[in-house]
């Protein structure tokens, strides 16, 4: 659009000036400011590797860092992420060897992970997930047993809500804490999948018992 300038002086001819929609500038300067913002995001965003995958329990969900598993989660109950600063990939060969982990667990030939893990949470939290580290396989605590363990023995029910606030299903195993009454108690994954988790465990550690000659 061209505009006609003030008083014309002695004849002069009119001055144009060239101006532009304030709109169009703004676009162009507000989709150039997106753009190097994302990428300023993305440089600085955390990479997670992650993948999906069937199993006896349903299905699961793992994601991994550089340093190591972050999240194992049954898919029904997964717990968000932050978008705004970790950016998700699909990578099945990531996330291979602890499926290949899984998968030994659940042929009832693994009782201990040994992969590494990344396990992100408060103080209090991380506590009490390294306490559950140190249950044996096919063996059961009280979370009142875990709040001693930690230096908390009234504290039972914090320790509760961090095991249902626990990342990392199975491998950090939640599901060997009960009541101390000895009733299943809660379980994010639902007392059904808890019971087939410690069924496979203590069915695993049953001693055999020896077959006579000839039998």
């Amino acid at each position: 659009m061209w505009t006609h300038g003030c008083a014309l002086l002695d004849g002069a001819e009119p001055r144009r000036h060239r101006t532009f929609p304030h709109n169009c500038l703004y676009a162009t300067v507000s989709t150039h400011y997106r753009v190097r913002h994302r990428a300023i995001l993305q440089r600085d965003m955390e990479t997670l590797f992650y993948f999906r995958t069937p199993s006896p329990v349903g299905s699961l969900f793992l994601a991994a860092s550089a340093k190591g598993l972050v999240r194992l989660e049954f898919e029904a109950r997964m717990q968000k992420l932050n978008a705004d600063t970790i950016q998700m990939r699909e990578s099945k060969a990531a996330l291979a060897p602890y499926l290949c982990e899984l998968n030994d667990y659940f042929a009832g030939e693994r009782r201990e992970f040994s992969l590494p893990l990344d396990l992100r949470g408060t103080g209090f939290q991380l506590a009490c997930w390294r306490a559950l580290l140190e249950i044996p396989y096919g063996e059961t605590r009280s979370y009142r047993d875990i709040a001693q363990a930690i230096g908390h023995p009234h504290a039972y029910r914090a320790v509760g809500m961090s095991n249902n606030r626990n990342p990392i299903a199975i491998v950090v195993p939640c599901h060997r804490v009960i009541a101390s009454s000895g009733s299943l108690c809660g379980y994010g994954g639902g007392l059904d999948i808890k019971r087939k988790l410690l069924d496979l465990e203590q069915a695993s550690v049953r001693p055999c018992l020896p077959l006579g000659i000839g039998a």
